[in-house]
């Protein structure tokens, strides 16, 4: 047995010096020092011998395991190395293709349709004015005209804080009495600004309404502004937004911080006025709540009424872009889904 030891040693030691390639290795290793390796039975059969024979045998066999586990372990790295040289031989880069580009995010649907509004008021002589999203009680409502217990305030399902007349603004028209005291320079400047953020309302979510929106707020103040500004002006915002074949037309409605106030509809581009379900059949979308700043609001601006005039008119970004792709759910804006959200 000892010979027979010594004959499989110097195969295993031959071949294993000839070997290129991790499956012939996988192989070899199977053979002979695997659980059932030639070696490995060998080894195992040691208790066969003669008692005297044992201890000899024994010790060569282990000596011969271990002089091939450290063979076989030496070759593995080998043939490794030798493996990752070609993979980098082969596979070199070509410096001169133009590389990949990482995937980024995109802008979201609402800041897009923004986007779109601040280039086209400001091509039109509007400067962006922030305003802040938590207001007072007056600053919201009060100096807006909207007296204390003034039905109107029911229009707005509003969110409060802790603090006693400080809540959530309902709207962007608060903006209105922060631009003209902040721009107007006492009454004795002229304003044209964009007031765009978002909006909070206590409101059941569905389809159609969320408890927080964006808005856009204009403001004009002037002297001479009158009705027919406001009118030419959102005609030419229909044609640069909608295309140069939109119609616009102006309905009667109620501001309190307005008089007089109006709806702004522009002719439906899905169906070209002829009715559709986007539309509810009636050939118009509306766009636009407007209107000649009241007196009252002027006055609490810094302004002197019979000197000063403007008007005011606020959209939402949102209804736009649902509009014009579309959209049939108003929560698609706030689920960050990236379904919808690539689709932009």
């Amino acid at each position: 047995m000892l010979q027979q030891l010594e004959s499989t040693y110097q195969q295993a030691a031959a071949e294993l010096d000839a070997l290129t390639d991790a499956a012939a290795l996988h192989d070899w290793e199977s053979r002979y020092i695997g659980k059932k390796g030639a070696v490995t039975l060998l080894l195992r059969s040691t208790g066969q011998l003669p008692k005297e024979d044992r201890a000899a045998f024994g010790q060569r066999a282990n000596a011969i395991k271990e002089l091939l586990d450290t063979a076989y372990a030496e070759r593995e790295k080998l043939i490794q190395e030798q493996a990752l040289a070609r993979d980098l031989e082969e596979g070199q880069i070509d410096i001169t293709l133009p590389g990949r580009a990482h995937p980024t995010g995109g802008l979201h649907p609402s800041t897009q349709t923004f986007r779109e509004l601040y280039r086209i008021w400001g091509d039109m002589g509007f400067q962006v004015y922030r305003s802040r999203d938590v207001e007072t009680d007056e600053m919201n409502f009060t100096l807006l005209n909207f007296p204390e217990h003034h039905p109107a305030r029911d229009m707005q399902d509003t969110f409060f804080t802790k603090t006693e007349g400080v809540i959530l603004r309902t709207h962007t028209s608060p903006g209105q009495i922060r631009s003209m005291r902040e721009l107007g320079a006492d009454g004795a400047q002229p304003v044209r600004v964009i007031l765009p953020g978002m909006c909070y309302r206590n409101e059941q979510v569905t389809a159609r309404s969320e408890m927080q929106f964006h808005q856009l707020e204009g403001v004009v103040v002037g002297k001479n502004i009158r009705m027919s500004d406001l009118k030419g002006t959102f005609v030419e915002f229909a044609r640069r937004m909608f295309g140069q074949e939109a119609k616009v037309r102006f309905r009667a409605s109620y501001f309190p911080f307005t008089e007089p106030s109006m709806e702004v509809d522009v002719e439906c581009f899905l169906c070209g006025g002829q009715g559709c379900r986007m539309c509810k059949y009636s050939g118009w979308l509306e766009i636009a709540g407007a209107g000649m700043i009241h007196p009252t609001v002027l006055r609490n601006g810094g302004y002197d009424p019979a000197v000063w005039s403007g008007f005011a008119f606020g959209m939402g970004p949102e209804r736009q872009t649902i509009l014009k792709h579309r959209i049939d759910d108003i929560r698609y804006f706030w689920g960050n889904d990236l379904r919808f959200l690539e689709q932009f």
